[in-house]
């Protein structure tokens, strides 16, 4: 399994010689229609010249289904998506999208079973999904959530050997935690007893304006969440990846369990 962290939420994931895209921001600038309060932009953009089999999008917010990159990439590669992503992709004109229900998966090229599972809240109605990705020939899985919220219905899919979630918190006055990685980070470890954790929601090569970035906070570290899971008998490894980095997995195997 090799790992490519493009900045922010947004991953190549090679498994089972299968090239996925998550959630992918890597031309243009990040714009929620109010530059005012919130406007990020790259530093440097990240092209992808070479074959994707599939684009996994989390989140039909702009930040994940991100409208000017989608733009710029094949639109016959075929889309999974969640509900709330769904209009966005078609209305660009992709033309192979499948939207997940939470519990409803996908089969890509009959070597990736993908699975959605209840991820971020996104208002008082809306809930995101997150996804389990199993290589069907080695049994490896891979889990991901960019913000950090984890549904106890995962227990029933342990272990899972590598997690993409966040890490620290990213917290707002009045508000709290907008992005979720220290407790939640552990608690889902607990459950999942993964290999490997890499921390996603995070930024390198991006600069953010506007009102609302000067009031973003940084709360937690790696260095703890290493001193967390020692303290709770936990093996697993918390990578770093570098943006662009192209980072090989060394997994081990393991009997699954359900």
């Amino acid at each position: 399994m090799y790992l490519t962290w493009l900045d922010n939420n947004s991953w190549l994931i090679e498994i089972a010689s299968q090239r996925i895209l998550v959630d992918p921001w890597l031309v243009g600038a990040l714009s929620f229609n109010l530059d005012w309060l919130f406007k990020g932009y790259l530093k440097q953009e990240r092209l992808i010249t070479e074959k994707i089999d599939l684009i996994l999008l989390s989140q039909g917010l702009a930040d994940h289904t991100h409208i000017p990159t989608l733009k710029q990439l094949d639109h016959y590669i075929p889309v999974v998506s969640s509900p709330n992503a769904l209009k966005v992709v078609q209305d660009l004109g992709y033309t192979c999208v499948t939207s997940l229900a939470h519990g409803e998966s996908f089969t890509l090229n009959h070597q990736i079973q993908i699975q959605a599972f209840p991820g971020s809240p996104i208002g008082p109605t809306l809930v995101e999904n997150s996804y389990l990705l199993q290589d069907l020939a080695t049994g490896q899985k891979l889990y991901y959530e960019p913000h950090g919220y984890h549904s106890p219905q995962l227990k029933q899919v342990a272990p899972v050997d590598v997690i993409i979630t966040p890490t620290i918190d990213i917290t707002l006055p009045l508000i709290g935690s907008i992005i979720r990685g220290t407790n939640s980070t552990l608690e889902v470890a607990k459950w999942l007893q993964p290999q490997f954790i890499l921390p996603t929601a995070a930024k390198a090569d991006t600069s953010y304006e506007g009102l609302l970035s000067q009031f973003l906070k940084d709360v937690g570290s790696v260095e703890q969440l290493r001193a967390s899971l020692r303290d709770n008998h936990l093996t697993t490894q918390v990578m770093q990846p570098k943006p662009g980095d192209r980072l090989e997995l060394p997994l081990q195997n393991r009997t699954l369990t359900h």
